[in-house]
């Protein structure tokens, strides 16, 4: 069993890793182009031709699914990954965790990158699933690319910034992108700084990992011993995984259990 998982960078580890702890025995193919990182700031065309570059890289690889491990491509370049690759490989999107974050109303922020706050996509889930809670959209300029090159001083920055932004007494913060997930600790601590001691993070990463394996009929577990291959590609070329993965405990983690190929 092969997955493969895209984004224009590094945010793609989250939902690698929960594969991996899903389903140990699972090969993955991990497909970004971090020159062109981010994508947020383009076009909604040149999102779609950068997403598709990437898709089809991984594509080459024939994987049993694709993880568009990126809420920016999912918004704007999903649809023509999926008229492009299925039936043939099924393509599985990747949308903010707001309808579990606001099932129980209260207080809700959703953190996300300048472009997709405030957007009709985000409205539209807000309208959707959070009619009961009271929504507070933060933008989260820079703190994207300080994961991604993993500056450690800018990731403060930008994390307090939104912490700042962030209404104190919320109850639930939902990570608008995936590149958040890799930082949740260090989001969650600063929120509770701020005045939200009983803050919950939601993600997505465990979900978009489940619905993956269960489109190609995995389940969610597995007992087969770990030591699968993992293979990267950077804009379609095979290497290593980006040194700034390897201060993530996911990436970590796929680095650890099978090194890249």
């Amino acid at each position: 069993m092969k997955i493969a998982l895209m984004d224009s960078g590094i945010g793609l580890l989250a939902a690698a890793a929960a594969v991996r702890r899903q389903h140990p025995d699972a090969d993955l193919v991990l497909s970004s182009d971090p020159g062109s990182m981010p994508w947020g700031p383009q076009t909604p065309e040149s999102i779609t031709a950068l997403a598709m570059a990437v898709a089809r890289a991984a594509a080459v690889h024939r994987p049993d699914a694709l993880i568009v491990a990126c809420n920016t491509a999912s918004v704007h370049a999903l649809q023509a990954i999926r008229a492009a690759l299925e039936p043939d490989i099924p393509v599985i999107g990747t949308v903010p965790a707001i309808k579990p974050a606001a099932a129980d109303g209260g207080s809700v922020a959703i953190w996300a990158t300048p472009a997709t706050t405030g957007s009709d996509y985000q409205r539209a889930l807000i309208r959707e699933f959070a009619t009961g809670a009271d929504v507070t959209e933060v933008p989260c300029p820079g703190l994207a690319d300080a994961i991604e090159h993993a500056d450690e001083a800018a990731i403060d920055a930008a994390v307090a910034a939104a912490a700042a932004l962030t209404p104190s007494g919320v109850r639930a913060v939902v990570l608008g992108c995936t590149h958040y997930e890799l930082v949740g600790e260090r989001i969650a601590d600063a929120v509770r700084q701020h005045g939200s001691p009983a803050a919950e993070l939601y993600g997505s990463a465990g979900a978009v990992a489940a619905q993956a394996l269960r489109r190609i009929g995995a389940g969610s577990a597995s007992d087969s011993p770990p030591g699968s291959r993992l293979t990267v590609l950077l804009s379609g070329r095979e290497g290593p995984l980006p040194t700034a993965a390897l201060t993530y405990a996911e990436g970590r983690l796929l680095q650890a259990v099978s090194p890249a190929h």
